[in-house]
């Protein structure tokens, strides 16, 4: 006979899937970013990148190997998987913490700290090779010219802050004095980090949103398998009891007998 809820094992059961499903998500935006990355190519910290592609499949399938496990151990009520999962709950929601707190704590202050590292590197022009290939693929898939300002190219402005002449119609260019008073040049009016700042806030909410949500699941994994543990450990069910009257109150036929012997006339 099971010794485990059939509700709190289908609710187990319910919350493994959707454990599962979370970690498949992790794994779909990895490759969503890995296609996004190859498809638009452009230099950059590649080992970094790669780190941290690596670190979301790594997330994802073992948030889907635990989910399996906890599912295992719940149907098969072995107590041996359960604490395993146990473990690896209360482990996985205290580096989630670790990690979601101080994150946002810094949330607020990321557009400073992306501001001054960005304000280094300037002018452009005069930056590495790297840096300058980087802002190039920039402006040209965002259509927008130097980081603050098109001054940040001081007067070696790239083609790819150009603007053609449909561009110019819509209103998104601006014509500027290049390298001499009598030469016009007509470049992008958006500058390049008010878009990569709206990305890059949009990344750090999804981070947080995902680092949150894998310790509210690990704390609600906790409490469901240490109930099913406790309930396979005390059985739900009591023994029936069965009353029985001790012998000494059993009614005991008299030792002895009174004799009667009735008169005589």
């Amino acid at each position: 006979m099971s010794q485990v809820s059939s509700c709190l094992r289908r609710i187990f059961t319910a919350f493994n899937i959707f454990f599962a499903v979370v970690g498949g998500l992790i794994i779909a935006l990895a490759l969503l970013s890995q296609v996004l990355y190859n498809t638009h190519g452009g230099g950059g910290d590649f080992e970094g990148r790669s780190t941290s592609l690596l670190l979301l499949y790594v997330l994802g399938g073992v948030t889907m190997v635990i989910a399996i496990l906890g599912a295992f151990g719940a149907h098969k009520e072995n107590k041996v998987a359960l604490i395993v999962f146990l473990v690896c709950m209360v482990i996985g929601s205290l580096v989630m913490l670790k990690v979601g707190v101080p994150l946002a704590i810094a949330r607020p202050e990321l557009e400073g700290l992306l501001k001054d590292k960005l304000q280094r590197v300037l002018p452009l022009d005069r930056a590495s090779e790297d840096i300058r290939t980087v802002a190039d693929n920039l402006q040209s898939n965002l259509h927008c010219c130097g980081l603050f300002s098109y001054k940040d190219w001081e007067d070696q402005i790239p083609d790819s802050c150009l603007c053609n002449s449909e561009e110019e119609v819509e209103g998104l260019c601006q014509r500027i004095q290049y390298k001499n008073l009598f030469q016009l040049r007509s470049v992008y009016t958006q500058t390049c980090f008010p878009i990569i700042m709206s990305f890059l806030s949009l990344v750090a909410d999804v981070v947080l949103g995902v680092v949150f949500t894998l310790a509210i699941l690990a704390l609600l994994g906790v409490a469901l398998s240490s109930l099913i543990i406790h309930q396979m450990r005390v059985p739900s069910g009591r023994p029936t009891m069965v009353l029985t009257v001790p012998a000494v109150f059993a009614p005991q036929p008299p030792k002895y007998q009174e004799l009667y012997n009735p008169p005589e006339y």
